[in-house]
């Protein structure tokens, strides 16, 4: 399955990450956060029940939303989905391009250095 959230999904999803909320307590934080209104919140939150990202348990008439996706799921297919439009697979290429866009620190070559040594090790 093809996971796709935008950016307005994602602001809900990390708010449910932390820990389930009722509609009401979403559109309060995000009203607070992001300025939405209580529409802008009942649509995502219906988008993403739509798409089996989120659930809900029910209370009587209160519906308690969780996330069903993982950070991780969503982060992975869509850095995949990047990968394959952008760089047409090639994760040489992206990271060349990444490196190129970006000042490295000492630290992200070296988180760099130690990713692909476990990539080695793992294929031994």
């Amino acid at each position: 399955m093809a996971i796709t959230v935008s950016p307005a999904e994602w602001q809900i999803m990390e708010v449910l990450w932390q820990q389930p909320h009722t509609l009401m307590e979403l559109v309060r934080i995000l009203k607070d956060s992001e300025g939405w209104a209580k529409s802008t919140v009942t649509t995502l939150v219906r988008r993403l029940e739509q798409k089996g990202i989120i659930g809900y348990e029910a209370e009587g008439r209160t519906k308690t939303f969780h996330p069903i996706v993982t950070r991780e799921e969503i982060v992975a297919q869509q850095s995949e989905s990047l990968l394959q439009r952008a760089y047409h697979g090639s994760l040489g290429l992206f990271l060349s391009s990444m490196v190129q866009r970006n000042n490295l620190t000492r630290e992200d070559i070296d988180e760099l250095h130690k990713i692909l040594h476990k990539a080695e090790e793992n294929m031994e």
